[in-house]
């Protein structure tokens, strides 16, 4: 099978949590809700969707030992997740603090 497509197929498989996560990162906290707000979350999506693709993309070469085929595809999964989730852990706070109500 085709590395290419070991590697989409498991970013799709993992989609559905991955825009789970993304959806609950934009929508709390509920205000102040901005453009500027709007534009930094679709910034921060797009970083952690790309960041995951290249972590999958690096664990799936990476991934050897007696697993086989099956651990290339756990390594790169999990790779994946960490660095996804790794983007929204920094930008929590960062978005906290960029955005906070003045008054």
């Amino acid at each position: 099978m085709n590395a290419f497509f070991e590697t989409g197929l498991s970013f799709i498989l993992f989609l559905p949590t991955f825009a789970i996560v993304g959806a609950l990162y934009c929508a709390f906290p509920r205000a102040p809700r901005g453009r500027a707000r709007w534009l930094a979350d679709l910034g921060v999506l797009a970083l952690a969707a790309v960041l995951s693709i290249v972590a999958m993309r690096w664990g799936f070469a990476a991934g050897t030992g007696h697993g086989g085929r099956l651990w290339r595809q756990i390594v790169a999964t999990l790779l994946a997740y960490g660095a996804f989730l790794a983007v929204f852990a920094l930008a929590w706070p960062l978005r906290a603090r960029a955005f906070r109500r003045r008054g």
